[in-house]
């Protein structure tokens, strides 16, 4: 994925005009000519390593900000807001899309806004909602911090110089750097409690309920708390977030984002990746993490020069509701939306817990995609107790998905179970599953006729 494509035409815009310069005068620094940094504007040419080096060398550009500044998060944003119904009649297509963020990028950064200001007035009525500002803040870093992973990186290198085992590396810095010891602790001294810090008794107590990896990834949560504060306070500041809660909410994710790098440091997993075909369950092993922990960091794979395929994560309920959504640099709806479609098999997979479920699947308005989909359980689980239980998707765009285990046998190219976001924003006529109908769409009812769905509605 090196080679892939970077078109970064507003980032540029924007450090020639931070400099006062002219495209011609810009273009002699660079040494091209006035009419390709035109194109690069444009985003009709993609920005090539050397020049990427030529812009950090003459602009002091700093090319890990790229995916975090594009006007309104990026494409896959823009398509996200458009998809609210209020604008299901203006059947803005993909090209267009493009051609808006390439003219007026200014003005896509305006309308971003002010959709997301509207957004949060409607909800002023029920309080401010802190999980909502903490997703648009990690969906406008496309859910991949430089800063932390190379942190992470380095300390990964540091403590496997030392010793093999992670988890005991990990406890051995924190009792000789920190003054922290890790204790494991019977459920019945912590019945209602995975993980504790006792500052008091300088410990961090762990719950014998949890799995080795469950472990690993605690302490590595609580060493990236110590020892990235400095990378961490600087993206919380950066997020501005009015609310307290949110804040919270965000440096939390940052802090499992760390221990995830951690627990898989970049370079690393990626080379694991590629040469396993992304193989999720040899990954777990091979890394000692969780299904759920290695899903989340197939989504953050998108470092400048060594990115990875670019997934999706959504966790739902058996009720379908979704606690973690985390579309990063595939700009799939099929993340964020707030509905999903009951023949998506992400819904079946609770039928065969611990199964993994592989679906080609054809998105409205959104492309082909190649899911996979199993049951997690979260860590507590006590007999007689409440079982929790979720479900894990996963999907990459099928044109990409060749390299990958769960697509061989399967022909990316042929049928697809065609799929929404939603009854409310399916436009799918003759659906037999489908409970309401579209939003934005006048219902036709014939007393003389019944068709497959019970629900037709007029084209437009």
């Amino acid at each position: 994925m090196a080679d892939q494509k970077i078109l970064a035409g507003y980032a540029v815009r924007r450090v020639r005009r931070q400099a006062g310069l002219t495209q011609a005068a810009m273009a002699d620094a660079l040494g091209i000519s006035p009419s390709y940094l035109n194109l690069l504007e444009r985003n009709q040419r993609p920005l090539s390593a050397a020049l990427l080096v030529r812009l950090a060398e003459q602009f002091d550009f700093d090319a890990r900000g790229l995916a975090a500044n594009e006007p309104g998060g990026g494409e896959g944003a823009l398509r996200r807001r458009l998809a609210d119904p209020i604008f299901a009649d203006l059947a803005i297509d993909r090209a267009e899309l493009i051609e808006w963020l390439a003219a007026a990028p200014a003005g896509v950064e305006a309308f971003a806004r002010a959709y997301d200001r509207m957004g949060a007035d409607d909800i002023v009525a029920q309080g401010p909602d802190p999980a909502a500002a903490v997703r648009r803040e990690i969906e406008r870093w496309r859910n991949h911090f430089p800063d932390l992973d190379a942190a992470a990186e380095a300390l990964a290198d540091e403590l496997r110089l030392g010793a093999g085992d992670l988890y005991g590396a990990i406890a051995e810095r924190l009792r000789v750097r920190h003054q922290l010891t890790i204790r494991v602790l019977p459920v019945d001294v912590m019945p209602d409690a995975l993980r504790r810090l006792d500052l008091h008794a300088r410990q961090l107590q762990l719950s014998e309920l949890l799995d080795p990896a469950s472990r690993a990834f605690a302490a590595a949560f609580q060493l990236g708390q110590i020892e990235a504060r400095a990378e961490m306070d600087a993206l919380a500041r950066g997020g501005g977030f009015g609310d307290r809660v949110a804040e919270r909410l965000y440096r939390r994710h940052l802090q499992s984002y760390f221990a995830a790098a951690l627990m898989m440091p970049y370079a690393r997993f990626l080379r694991a990746c590629e040469a396993t075909g992304y193989d999720v369950e040899l990954l777990q092993r091979r890394f000692g993490a969780g299904f759920e922990q290695v899903a989340h960091r197939l989504t953050t794979l998108q470092r400048v020069g060594a990115r990875g395929l670019p997934f999706f994560m959504v966790r739902i309920d058996r009720a379908g509701q979704a606690s973690k959504r985390f579309s990063g640099a595939s700009g799939a709806a099929l993340a964020t939306a707030e509905g999903r479609c009951p023949l998506w098999h992400l819904h079946m997979a609770f039928e065969r817990p611990g199964a993994l479920h592989v679906q080609l699947v054809a998105v409205e308005g959104e492309g082909r995609w190649l899911t996979m989909a199993r049951t997690v359980a979260p860590q507590g689980r006590r007999y007689g107790a409440t079982a929790a239980e979720f479900v894990v998707g996963l999907g990459v765009a099928a044109d990409l998905a060749g390299p990958l285990a769960a697509a061989r046998g399967i022909d990316l190219t042929g049928a697809a179970t065609p799929i929404g976001l939603g009854c409310r924003q399916c436009l799918r006529a003759n659906c037999p599953q489908r409970s309401v109908g579209p939003a934005g769409r006048s219902l036709i009812v014939d007393e003389s006729e019944r068709g497959v769905s019970p629900f037709r509605f007029a084209a437009d």
